[in-house]
């Protein structure tokens, strides 16, 4: 299944935050909408790196309480996996996988366009396993 099926099912609502932004603000926006990730962007449309949970439990661990007050950018993640709309979640998983990253921003001609989750492409993945079996039960079933 392609990423852009992906987006169509479970929407394309992707949550920025700025660069400057402090990182109290960034853990709040996190726990109001109930995601694992941001992505850092100055503008909504481009991506300046991406920011997750595990960046902020890594920076509690080097620096304490007081990096709610750093900014973002301080513990983002700059050097980040994209996807595009015609890439499929098998090759994402295996990226992800391969990279061991949990959210991939998806970057249609250098836009921000969705967010891709762990979970999005496991579920797709395993949606498309079990329409092949299907199809390949039906099949054998009419023979």
């Amino acid at each position: 299944m392609q990423v852009s099926k992906i987006l169509r099912n479970k929407g394309s609502e992707v949550y920025t935050i700025a660069p400057d932004a402090t990182i109290e603000i960034a853990v709040q926006r996190l726990r109001d909408a109930g995601i694992g990730a941001l992505v850092v962007s100055r503008d909504g449309k481009s991506v300046d790196g991406i920011v997750s949970e595990r960046d902020f439990v890594h920076g509690l661990a080097d620096e304490g309480a007081g990096l709610l007050s750093a900014s973002v950018s301080s513990v983002m993640t700059q050097d980040v996996m994209t996807c595009r709309l015609d890439d499929t979640s098998e090759y994402l998983l295996g990226r992800m996988t391969e990279r061991r990253v949990r959210h991939v921003p998806v970057v249609e001609n250098g836009e921000l366009c969705g967010m891709i989750s762990i979970g999005d492409a496991v579920k797709s993945r395993l949606d498309e396993v079990l329409h092949e079996a299907d199809a390949l039960r039906e099949y054998i079933s009419a023979s």
